[in-house]
């Protein structure tokens, strides 16, 4: 969820104040707090597929959806119900 609202402050805020308000620098912060965060999703997903956590189509639908403007709320909600169904727990 983290990673979904650093991409929404990105694109939301950060990127119209840079190039509507004249403010080149304020991606930066926004810029290196959603790298930090899409970078330690990546890894997440990574490690979930490597556990058996999620199958390869949940992973790559994890990843695209990360890619995508409210993706991230979509997938989590998606996978949640998922994993309720088989039983496991997605936090």
């Amino acid at each position: 969820m983290l990673e979904g609202i650093s991409w929404l402050v990105l694109l939301l805020v950060a990127m119209p104040l840079k190039y509507l308000g004249g403010m080149p620098t304020a991606v930066r912060v926004p810029g290196i707090i959603h790298g930090a965060l899409f970078t330690l999703f990546l890894l997440v997903i990574f490690q979930a597929w490597g556990s058996k956590a999620l199958s390869t189509k949940q992973s790559a639908l994890a990843f695209v959806a990360s890619l995508i403007p409210f993706g991230p709320f979509l997938i989590d909600r998606r996978l949640a119900e998922s994993a309720t169904q088989s039983g496991d727990s997605v936090d």
